[in-house]
């Protein structure tokens, strides 16, 4: 079995998570089908976790990516690229975590279950004012049919009976259609479906000319990246970014385009050479 998995990293150059796919399987197989133990001291050699740099525009191409939207999902590029959020994070903001006096917006059970602040640029507030305006319009028509309710996490809809129905529960960029929720049946206005943005962005990439792969996630990437080359200390990053771990921060320092700039090519100390 070692040599198995060792052979896999070694020579198959296998993943990470490969690898530990067949470790899981061979001891599935020896515990629950052949009913044979196994030896705790297993110490292959492992794979090694490829270090991928994430993809990031410039400010410049992020202002051309925009530029190429319209409507909702420019708005909803805006905030993403303004506060770094991923793209559940965005399509799951409810009204109550919208902070227009701090300019914050609160992410409320982000990657890893925890909470954080992040920014909401003034830029925006206006465009997100008149937004929500349209939003309450359709809540209250919601009201008024007696079709006003949407999905509360864990035991909250029990412990606040009234929440599901009231403005503040509602999400920011709900979908424009009542669904059943299949969780149990019951009727409701979900958020706006996130392929949306992603075919939006899609399509505004392709239409600016872009060459780089671009989704939603990337302008999480520029956010941070951007914040860094404008010289914000990387603990603040951590923190707007929601990371755990200042080294997964860190890996945005790979592509600040400062450091590229003070960088001078050996080539440019030749001389003689046309």
């Amino acid at each position: 079995m070692k040599v198995f998995l060792t052979y896999l990293a070694i020579k198959k150059n296998v993943a990470v998570s490969t690898q530990s796919q067949a470790l899981n399987a061979i001891v599935f197989l020896y515990k629950h089908v052949l009913g044979l133990p196994i030896a705790d001291d297993l110490s292959p050699v492992r794979s090694k976790k490829a270090v991928r740099i994430p993809v990031v525009l410039s400010v410049e191409e992020v202002t051309l990516l925009l530029t190429n939207m319209s409507g909702v999902n420019l708005l909803m590029a805006k905030i993403m690229y303004g506060g770094g959020l991923r793209l559940m994070e965005l399509v799951r903001l409810r009204v109550k975590d919208i902070d227009f006096y701090q300019h914050q917006l609160v992410i409320r059970d982000g990657k890893g279950g925890s909470d954080r602040v992040t920014l909401l640029p003034a830029s925006v507030v206006d465009e997100l004012k008149e937004h929500l305006l349209k939003v309450k319009s359709m809540f209250e028509k919601d009201v008024a049919e007696g079709t006003a309710n949407v999905y509360l996490p864990d035991a909250l809809a029990k412990k606040y009976p009234s929440a599901p129905a009231s403005w503040d529960w509602q999400y920011a960029f709900p979908s424009g259609k009542l669904s059943k929720d299949p969780r149990g049946g019951a009727i409701r206005r979900h958020h706006v479906n996130e392929s949306n943005l992603q075919k939006a962005i899609r399509a505004a990439k392709n239409k600016a000319g872009l060459s780089k792969p671009t989704s939603p996630h990337t302008l999480r990437h520029s956010f941070a990246t951007h914040l860094l080359e404008a010289g914000t200390n990387i603990r603040v990053v951590q923190k707007l970014m929601g990371h755990k771990d200042v080294k997964t921060t860190e890996i945005y320092t790979h592509v600040l385009k400062q450091n590229l700039n003070k960088v001078v090519s050996p080539l440019e100390r030749l001389e003689g050479v046309s």
